[in-house]
């Protein structure tokens, strides 16, 4: 097994057992995330949401199913392919916005996962993850599909998934272009086919 499935696998296997925070009391699964630690792409969004913390898999509801759609049709690729991560591990209840002491309990595994994936391009789904990535004050409306030099490297906000379902058309298109500008940075890079 190479080095980093067993450190993001040594990583899962401590959160699973993390009491940092008050969601661990709530929490029937973590969700540490998914995907393909030789990525040069990552998806970070906020935290899971209900079906999310059953399975214990990022992004396996609506919300998920709509960006597997955009990975698919405007990727060329599979979720397998790419690695999928939130900022927190554990379901905020009521799937409210996680607070900033839980999300200061679980910064280090998600700095641990870009560390040991080393991707090209972060993708922030949503306005909360946007402002824990890149800055507290970021419009997500005007910086979306714009690239931003971060302490976590090269981070481009788009709307979130969920944000997507409720807004429909206008909001979808934006994602499916900011997904294009992911891949053409990428491409551009050498590191997309």
């Amino acid at each position: 097994m190479d080095e980093p499935v067993t450190t993001l696998q040594a990583l899962a296997a401590e959160a699973a057992v993390c009491r940092r925070c008050r969601l661990a009391g709530t929490r029937t699964n973590v969700v540490f995330g998914m995907g393909s630690p030789a990525s040069p792409l990552v998806f970070v969004g906020e935290g899971p949401g209900a079906q999310e913390d059953a399975t214990g898999l990022p992004f396996v509801g609506r919300s998920g199913r709509l960006l597997d759609t955009l990975i698919e049709q405007e990727l060329g690729v599979t979720r397998a392919s790419l690695y999928i991560a939130n900022i927190v591990k554990c379901r905020p209840p009521g799937n409210r916005n996680p607070q900033p002491d839980e999300v200061e309990s679980c910064t280090p595994y998600l700095e641990a996962q870009l560390e040991t994936i080393a991707p090209e391009l972060v993708v922030a789904l949503g306005a909360v993850a946007a402002r824990f990535l890149i800055s507290p004050d970021l419009q997500i409306t005007s910086a979306r599909g714009k690239f931003f030099q971060t302490r976590f490297g090269t981070v481009m906000p788009t709307f979130h998934p969920s944000y997507g379902l409720r807004q429909g058309g206008s909001a979808v298109t934006a994602m499916r272009a900011d997904m294009t500008t992911a891949k053409l940075f990428l491409k551009e890079r050498g590191r997309w086919s």
